[in-house]
């Protein structure tokens, strides 16, 4: 009792100002002891090292502008690791049968989630690509009846040629004047005509030598730029709510897009109730998918609103100017860093050419083409599907530019239920689970010690010809139940435009243009892709 009555006077007759430092430094003391010990208790932790509450904000800020990079990075350490934020944990998974797990077997426990959906709104709505349960079951089953259309495919094989050939003509015209173009500001325009025109039965001509700026493609880069970094800025809400900075120009690139999407559904509309061609039984022909949802649209069980078409047409675009424009990009990238590779296909594509040639003499003999233009074209009306389907290296060079650049390069899912993965790492409920196509298709571990290597060869068997990977492992169109219903479709596009580039065309990478992705939705070059272009002569 002594003691204590001491202790009471020393702390009473002591100086306040010295109690308060002293108060002071011991709280100080407590925090950096927790903080030491915090940190100290992920010294084995594989992955980035947290911070109390902020999780690892700071060094996920820092690293943004390489985020693709800065996962893959840790990905080399180990298959699988936790990334603390300051609401959620994201869990990164690079071993493919964490992403089969997480993609197939437990598909229900893993689905976009509320979060995702509310960061993605206001760009995507209740779209495909953003929509879980029923509505997302209700457009899959719509759109893949469409893509198993043979009116479709043989519609959009059209578009596609005519697509690729206006581009070759302004290739033409740059490589006379010998004047530097950006080719994926070219082959986005092209994608964006292209999309308009299957998806949605209209043409909106970006893609022309006066190349004239178009409003809704501006708009829709910067919305998909903002959306992709709401992910790791906790505070975009408040921004939003105040609509200030990056969010109040988001705000105004969301007018521009619904503009557009609302003026083309009522376009569409319009065109649908006028003047319909018919077939022989008197159905309406509909090459375009907007029209099919449209026609589902006239049900009112089906309660598709125009709001509901509005986002379907935006994640078409995404899905279909975007990720192609993406991929197109990084091939001719890849083929200009890597010219052994495009003499290959130039070779197969002219074995390609004669052998169509040789198979039309006797039956259909062609007119000798003299212009450039009409050798092009001659080319041109030789590819199809089926034929496409000859061009194994040509496939194989795109599958390859698809593994080391997918054009979605991460996909997070939520996790409903505690799990535990295959690994064995648990994940908790409100959680997130990552699975990283840019980062998988680089690991040792899933393609050999050549993984960084790009090298089409390795898609190709004994005998030349193209063979598959598991989806899970080549994850570029995802797998599972929400496999992309689109990829066909965005081989034949690709297929069909880079035949005609590749076989009319050489690409030279103008000197020190960087070349370096931007962190938005999908693989998009930040500076463009600027080149210099020389016309084949033969």
């Amino acid at each position: 009792m002594e003691r204590v009555n001491n202790l009471s006077i020393f702390f009473i007759s002591s100086n306040p100002n010295e109690y308060k430092i002293e108060i002071s430094i011991f709280l100080i003391s407590i925090v950096l002891a927790y903080v030491f010990m915090h940190r100290w208790n992920q010294r084995n932790v594989k992955g980035p090292k947290s911070w109390p509450i902020i999780g690892v904000l700071i060094e996920l800020l820092m690293n943004y502008h390489r985020l693709h990079d800065w996962v893959t990075d840790y990905c080399v350490e180990s298959k699988t690791f936790k990334v603390p934020l300051p609401f959620t944990t994201v869990t990164c998974i690079a071993e493919p049968a964490n992403v089969e797990h997480v993609l197939k077997t437990n598909f229900h426990n893993y689905p976009k989630g509320e979060a995702f959906h509310t960061n993605m709104e206001e760009l995507l709505g209740d779209g495909i690509f953003n929509s879980d349960g029923e509505i997302w079951k209700q457009q899959r089953k719509t759109s893949s009846f469409e893509f198993a259309s043979g009116n479709l495919r043989n519609f959009s094989t059209t578009v596609f040629r005519d697509c690729a050939l206006i581009l070759s003509g302004i290739l033409h015209q740059t490589s006379i004047v010998n004047k530097e173009i950006d080719m994926q500001e070219l082959l986005l325009r092209m994608t964006l005509d292209s999309i308009c025109k299957v998806g949605f039965g209209v043409e909106i001509g970006t893609l022309s030598n006066e190349l004239p700026d178009n409003r809704f493609a501006n708009a829709f880069d910067y919305a998909s730029s903002n959306v992709a970094y709401r992910f790791a800025n906790p505070l975009w809400g408040l921004k939003r709510f105040f609509n200030v900075g990056s969010e109040a120009l988001f705000a105004k690139s969301i007018q521009v897009i619904d503009e557009f999407t609302y003026n083309l559904i009522h376009k569409r509309k319009a065109e649908f109730k006028g003047a319909k061609s018919t077939d022989n039984n008197g159905n309406m022909v509909k090459h375009d998918i907007l029209s099919r949802f449209i026609e589902l649209s006239e049900n009112p069980e089906n309660n598709l609103t125009d709001k509901s078409l509005r986002d379907v047409i935006i994640n078409y675009v995404l899905a279909g100017r975007d990720t192609t424009a993406s991929t197109l990009s990084w091939f001719i990238y890849m083929i200009a860093v890597n010219p052994t590779v495009l003499e290959k296909i130039y070779k197969e594509l002219i074995t390609f050419e004669e052998t169509q040639a040789k198979e039309m003499i006797g039956c259909n003999p062609e007119k000798v083409p003299k212009s450039f233009t009409e050798r092009v074209t001659q080319f041109a009306s030789r590819l199809n599907f089926d034929s496409l389907g000859t061009l194994s290296y040509l496939h194989a060079t795109i599958t390859e530019t698809l593994r080391l650049y997918p054009p979605i390069p991460l996909d997070p899912k939520v996790v409903l239920e505690d799990d535990i993965l295959p690994d064995g790492i648990k994940v908790r409920a409100g959680g997130l689970v990552s699975y990283v196509p840019y980062a998988m298709g680089r690991m040792v571990y899933n393609w050999g010690p050549d993984a960084t290597i790009f090298n089409p060869d390795r898609w190709l068997n004994k005998e030349g010809l193209f063979q598959s990977e598991s989806p899970f492992k080549f994850t570029a169109f995802q797998a599972g139940p929400r496999t992309c219903l689109g990829k066909d479709s965005a081989y034949l596009q690709m297929k069909m435009t880079l035949a005609i580039l590749c076989r009319f065309f050489n690409f030279h990478l103008s000197p020190n243009h960087p070349v370096k992705y931007k962190v938005m939705t999908t693989l998009t070059m930040e500076h463009g892709l600027k080149f210099t272009i020389n016309a084949r002569k033969s």
